[in-house]
């Protein structure tokens, strides 16, 4: 028993390192320095008691170097902590429209009522490309130009990144780069761009998506109840018959701070047991594969004899190799990719936890709404 779990934990591993996409690479990125176009750009800005982070958000959208023209959409969810208010006080009428946010009506989760909303304003209406992205996101100034550049160069209707996190915090240091390690694996970004392979993901901190598409899939609509929403975005685009990108942000970065581990648990709480569509099932197997596939290489190389011990210790190497291009990302010390099994122990346990929310009827919680998460 112990040589098969050997066998097979070295086999995903020869998997996972050769033949899923690349998952692991730095890149890929946006071009540096990329020309300014004519095309028309809205941005859509859902927020809901964003106050600690809306004012430097909005203020970099407002400083973009691009000459098509850039307008910005802020719908307010009913915030009760003045993040209306502060946007208003940035005195940018001619470019800063802001939306108060309608009841949220049944079916819908609240970031996408609140994307909906913006997305029929006239601007986003008039635009050539709509720029979804996060109310704690901020962008370099030449970032839309980057973007508009990229989407109009490879005829792509969504261009979307992987921001970069904040890895400031203990927290954020030892947990954020094996977050954005994880989603490279769900969503190796080859095959995102490959348009023969059905993967489709993105990262909602930036999305920028041809007009064209969204009236081609009925904007929002169809994933309104979605709380994984950008990566379902990303399905109806490219089921759709549209192009897509996902790669790694250098023009753009969150500043929401994840000060304690209960933060991120919590954030990886909301939705896992949704990655795995709530299935019992297929939480046994994500359970499974975790054990071999990172918890059973440390096990082997440090308790096992012989064959096992030798499989054990070449998996638990290729993890952490795999690993080093998202540590130096983050500018984290390579000694990080020998943690990657106790690392993903943390995110099993709270993926666990997802599941436990799900059937307590409180799953999909966030800003003091619960979701029938779905």
């Amino acid at each position: 028993m112990i040589v098969f779990v050997a066998l097979l934990s070295f086999a995903a591993w020869v998997y996972l390192c050769f033949f899923r996409g690349r998952f692991w690479r730095f890149g890929p990125v946006l071009d540096e320095g990329a020309p300014s176009g004519r095309a028309k750009v809205a941005v859509v800005v859902p927020a809901r008691d964003e106050a600690e982070s809306i004012r430097q958000t909005l203020v970099s959208l407002l400083a973009q170097k691009y000459s098509g023209g850039v307008s910005i959409v802020l719908v307010d969810d009913n915030s009760s902590d003045g993040t209306a208010e502060i946007a208003a006080s940035l005195d940018a009428s001619e470019r800063l429209a802001i939306v108060s946010g309608k009841p949220l009506p049944p079916g819908w989760s609240g970031k996408l009522w609140a994307v909906h909303q913006g997305l029929e304003h006239e601007w986003a209406r008039a635009a050539d490309y709509v720029l979804l992205t996060d109310a704690d996101i901020e962008h370099a100034s030449d970032h839309v130009a980057a973007l508009v550049a990229k989407a109009g160069r490879d005829g792509l209707d969504l261009v979307s990144e992987m921001v970069r996190l904040r890895c400031a915090t203990a927290a954020e240091r030892a947990l954020i780069p094996a977050f954005v390690f994880f989603f490279q694996m769900l969503y190796p970004f080859a095959w995102v761009a490959d348009r023969k392979k059905r993967t489709a993901g993105a990262a909602g901190g930036t999305m920028l998506v041809s007009r064209a598409a969204l009236d081609r899939i009925q904007g929002v609509s169809r994933i309104r109840h979605k709380l994984i929403d950008d990566c379902a975005l990303a399905r109806e685009i490219k089921s759709s018959g549209g192009r897509i990108w996902l790669g790694h942000a250098e023009g753009a970065r969150s500043i929401r701070v994840y000060a304690q581990w209960r933060e991120i648990w919590n954030m990886i709480a909301r939705t896992a047991y949704v990655q795995l569509k709530n299935s019992p099932w297929l939480l046994l197997g994500c359970i499974a594969a975790m054990g071999v596939i990172y918890c059973a290489p440390p096990l082997l190389a440090l308790l096992a004899h012989g064959l096992p011990r030798l499989l054990g210790a070449l998996s638990w190497l290729a993890m952490a190799l795999v690993f080093q291009p998202t540590l130096r990302r983050y500018r984290r010390s390579p000694l990080w990719g020998a943690a990657l099994p106790a690392i993903g122990l943390f995110y099993l346990c709270a993926t666990l936890a997802s599941a436990v929310r799900h059937y307590a009827g409180c799953g999909g919680g966030w800003k003091n709404r619960v979701y029938a998460d779905k």
